[in-house]
């Protein structure tokens, strides 16, 4: 364990952490909705701090990050904990498990860094569970992953406060925010958060001028119809940037979700079309076994800049993060 960051005590011995909207007010003993932040004798305690769950070394495609540093490898931690409460989570195993010791391994952020340049990877990612509930643990990795020239991605929700935001991401690089859908009523009844706080977070990271890219997870019945779909891509053109890269990807039967049936490919390729119309310039669908809507164009001459086969990339047709024919500038991070 170790002490956490970003918490103050408040009356009779009790903390309230303001890390994330939830604003958990913990007693003695009492974990916060995460699981993993609690308030141990008056101090908050981050018990997953150099105990992850899960590391590996994937391809950053699977993040998925397109636009950047395409056809490289990424070293990427987890751990458990989550501050949503997703009811068809994909990842459940992890997220919505407390912190158990035998399942975790000692790795402190010394050792995440070794294993970086060991593994040659450029980059490293926080990913797999929600990383913003181990904000310590990433953010110490960071700081000296970045001494190190190593870059640094986060995998989240965006479910992080105003507050703490720019501290967290002071030595990330990217990120992949998923936007769960584009109502109130999904986020609330589905996640138990709140959509607005991702707004924010995804402004707050364009100001910051961190390279971002959207994931939505398409879930068929809920949040699946080209209005709702079509707000979403006109609120990203109006008050991010056209050109931040959308994944829109399958669901599966998972977690509370098995009554749910898989998406059809025909859905995402037909959002697909509709957000580029509306005027998105790099759009791509996943998790269907079809390669339709996952290589890169250039979004000036049409130019095939990346040519992807599930996690085969090719870079073809870009150089100095330029177009090869055209020479058009194209968004994202291409080199180390």
């Amino acid at each position: 364990m170790q002490e956490a960051m970003f918490y103050k005590k408040i009356d009779d011995n009790r903390l309230e952490c303001y890390l994330c909207p939830h604003y958990c007010r913990l007693k003695p003993g009492q974990n916060g909705f995460c699981h993993v932040r609690k308030n141990i004798d008056g101090k908050l305690q981050s018990l997953v701090y150099s105990k992850p769950y899960a590391v590996n070394v994937d391809p950053v495609e699977k993040k998925p990050l397109y636009h950047f540093l395409p056809g490289t490898k990424i070293l990427s931690v987890g751990t458990a904990g989550c501050n949503m409460a997703c009811k068809y989570c994909q990842n459940w195993d992890l997220s919505e498990t407390h912190y158990e010791e035998s399942r975790s391994i000692d790795l402190p952020p010394e050792r995440i860094v070794q294993m970086a340049s060991h593994y040659e990877v450029p980059a490293i990612a926080y990913t797999y569970n929600e990383p913003t509930i181990f904000a310590e643990y990433a953010m110490d990795t960071a700081r000296l992953s970045h001494k190190m020239n190593i870059k640094n991605v986060m995998v989240t929700n965006g479910y992080i406060t105003l507050e703490v935001l720019d501290q967290v991401y002071e030595n990330m690089n990217a990120a992949n925010v998923d936007l769960k859908a584009f109502n109130e009523n999904f986020y609330t009844k589905q996640t138990l958060s709140h959509l607005q706080p991702v707004l924010d977070t995804l402004k707050r990271l364009k100001e910051l001028n961190k390279w971002i890219e959207i994931t939505t997870l398409v879930i068929p019945g809920y949040n699946d119809s080209e209005s709702e779909i079509g707000a979403m891509c006109e609120w990203i053109i109006s008050e991010l940037d056209p050109f931040v890269p959308l994944h829109l990807t399958a669901f599966h039967p998972d977690y509370k979700f098995t009554h749910v049936p898989a998406t059809k490919p025909g859905t995402l390729i037909r959002l697909r079309k509709m957000a580029i119309e509306l005027g998105l310039k790099y759009v791509y669908i996943g998790n269907i076994g079809e390669d339709e809507g996952s290589d890169t164009y250039c979004h000036n001459c049409s130019e095939l800049l990346i040519k992807r086969s599930w996690y085969h990339t090719q870079v073809m047709n870009i150089l100095d993060g330029k177009c090869r024919k055209c020479r058009t500038k194209i968004p994202g991070i291409f080199s180390v």
